[in-house]
């Protein structure tokens, strides 16, 4: 059921928009009510969760290390894996976002037919997961051609390496097409066969997993297989944007749920694991430097106690220690 039930939820949504703009005519409601309403709550979503996080008091240095510290000359200093400054954390942070180094360096433990914990490398979660943020990104930054006008050069370069291999009479084949829907299957396969990934698994985890890929399954048949207006595409966009909002005739069903998914994917983001885009950057294990041994670390919050010392203790109760057998340092 953690399966069966987002994917019924998925199945409804597209069911959902089929049915309200194919069969009710609510080509506004789709088009730009929804839509607009989704990139608010994504909007204020986002910085109201990425405030709440940045106002979460760190008063000491906690980061995860994985080397050496910065100790004695002659010993050697992991700079990355156990950064002393500024620089080793913005190396670190930038092979952590930008090549997942951490979950390069994942391991998996099996036990062999002897009965012994064997322990080897795992890289292909790391290289489905790298594909998939990456192609994801990529579609993302080239949709933008749809907002604007003219479409910058940098887009317009990423479009051609994205579509080289393009055929004669076709539409262009874009390479991160093909590879979010096998890295996003693979993703979601990983979580269906593992017996222990099920196991941890939520019905959440399922849900964008699923949500994503018919995204881009849709995305996929409006560009390949289904024919839709696509100057008329660009005229409700750009309307969106402009708050001009018009909703032009002769766009295709397909283009209307692919969107109401998106504005639903947009809608989950800032309240789901998702969040994760937003968090990497504020996590006190990744972005601290490791210099406890080189800087004292002293709680802010740290209630004003009066400490008394033992003298003044027992100048306040000599007499009733004296009474009752106690020693006393002072007669």
């Amino acid at each position: 059921m953690k399966i069966i039930n987002p994917l019924l939820i998925v199945l409804a949504l597209i069911a959902l928009a089929y049915a309200g703009v194919n069969g009710a005519g609510m080509h506004s409601l789709f088009g730009v009510i929804i839509p607009g309403i989704a990139f608010i709550i994504f909007l204020l979503g986002f910085i109201n969760k990425v405030v709440y996080w940045a106002k979460a008091p760190v008063p000491f240095r906690i980061p995860t290390t994985g080397g050496q510290g910065k100790t004695l000359p002659w010993i050697k200093h992991d700079k990355l894996d156990n950064p002393s400054g500024m620089a080793g954390v913005l190396g670190r942070m930038a092979l952590e976002i930008l090549l997942f180094r951490s979950l390069f360096r994942n391991t998996k433990a099996e036990i062999t037919g002897e009965g012994s914990l064997a322990y080897g490398s795992s890289k292909w979660l790391w290289l489905g997961g790298l594909v998939f943020h990456w192609s994801f990104l990529l579609i993302l930054v080239r949709h933008l051609r749809l907002f604007l006008e003219p479409v910058p050069g940098l887009i317009t370069l990423l479009e051609a390496g994205d579509s080289m291999f393009q055929m004669a009479f076709l539409p262009a084949f874009y390479l991160t097409d093909a590879a979010i829907l096998i890295a996003a299957t693979y993703l979601f396969l990983r979580r269906v066969v593992s017996p222990q990934i099920k196991y941890l698994s939520l019905p959440a985890d399922y849900f964008a997993i699923l949500l994503i890929l018919a995204i881009a399954t849709t995305g996929v048949l409006m560009r390949y297989y289904y024919r839709v207006d696509v100057v008329a595409i660009k005229d409700l966009v750009r309307g969106l944007v402009t708050f001009s909002f018009n909703v032009p005739e002769g766009i295709g069903v397909i283009f209307y749920i692919h969107l109401f998914l998106v504005s639903v994917l947009a809608i989950y983001f800032p309240f789901s694991k998702l969040m994760h885009l937003g968090g990497v950057f504020l996590s006190p294990t990744r972005n601290l430097a490791n210099n406890n041994r080189a800087q004292r670390h002293i709680n802010p919050w740290n209630p004003d106690i009066k400490i008394r010392t033992y003298e003044e203790y027992e100048d306040e109760f000599r007499e009733k220690m004296k009474d009752v057998g106690l020693p006393v340092e002072k007669e």
